[in-house]
């Protein structure tokens, strides 16, 4: 894709672990990505060479990350009391509650992309936005299943997955949304969503693997996830931020052990591959 990634180039597995312990990445400022760790209820740093080491412990089931322009990292907490936390630089709650009632009661927590003004938009089956006071309110109008969302590089547009669209609103000062639109449609199922330096999205798509879409929703062409894998979630990280990373999963194998028990055997990897497009500070 002209600008976008140089033909030729090959995903590289930076590291894997078995049990759902890959999702919702972010990048570091040394090239590497944080992965939420939901069965281990744990925070991962890994490196760009694959060396991994535990950065926070003990998140719920902690889900996804997203850190925010001021440097506050988000989790996505989908055990039972679901919530929305700050990891860093405070570790507290922003949200717990919709309405008067917990938000457990919304169905599981997905996604989420973090604001600069300590706000964060999550993704539920439809869309919310907790406030920096942490009063959620429900957004938009989403009519399939919401589930990977982004902020633009400017944060005056929020996109977010809606079954096989891509919708994208309008961000007000207040942090509330206006004027949703249907970016572009999907060729299957959208996933995890980023955007680079100049405002494309990459969306995760369950038919094509990565789609690289304008503002404008024109999709510029698809990047192949690595073979036998779905890939869920990516961010821009490694050196001056172009290298593309993402979370791939390997199917699950009914009846095989995992840790000595029977059951469902999911192994998730990141992957990285080269891109001549750049990721944002």
């Amino acid at each position: 894709i002209p600008d976008i990634i140089a033909a030729g180039q090959h995903w590289k597995v930076v590291w894997r672990e078995r049990g759902n312990n890959a999702d919702g990445i972010v990048a570091t400022d040394d090239g590497g990505v944080l992965v939420a760790q939901q069965d281990n209820s744990d925070v991962v740093k890994v490196r760009s060479n694959g060396h991994a080491s535990v950065v926070y412990q003990d998140t719920n089931t902690g889900g996804a990350l997203s850190m925010n322009k001021q440097g506050q990292l988000f989790d996505a907490e989908r055990g039972l009391h679901e919530g929305i936390w700050e990891l860093a630089p405070q570790h507290k709650v922003l949200a717990l509650n919709y309405e008067g009632e917990p938000l457990d009661c919304l169905g599981g927590l997905n996604d989420l992309t973090a604001a600069a003004s300590g706000g964060v938009y999550f993704t539920q089956g439809k869309l919310y936005y907790a406030s920096p006071e942490g009063v959620v309110s429900k957004v938009g109008n989403i009519r399939a299943f919401s589930n990977g969302l982004i902020l633009s590089p400017d944060e005056k547009t929020l996109y977010v997955t809606d079954g096989n669209t891509l919708q994208g609103f309008d961000v007000q000062t207040n942090g509330m949304l206006t004027n949703q639109h249907t970016v572009a449609i999907l060729h299957g199922f959208g996933d995890g969503s980023t955007v680079d330096s100049q405002g494309r999205i990459y969306v995760s798509d369950s038919a094509t693997g990565i789609d690289v879409i304008t503002p404008d929703g024109q999709i510029l062409g698809s990047i192949p996830p690595p073979k036998g894998t779905d890939v869920i979630s990516l961010a821009f990280s490694g050196r001056d931020k172009k290298t593309l990373y993402a979370v791939a999963l390997l199917p699950r194998h009914p009846g095989l052990a995992h840790n000595g028990l029977p059951g469902d055997n999911l192994t998730g990897e990141i992957v990285a591959i080269p891109m001549l497009s750049q990721g944002y500070d």
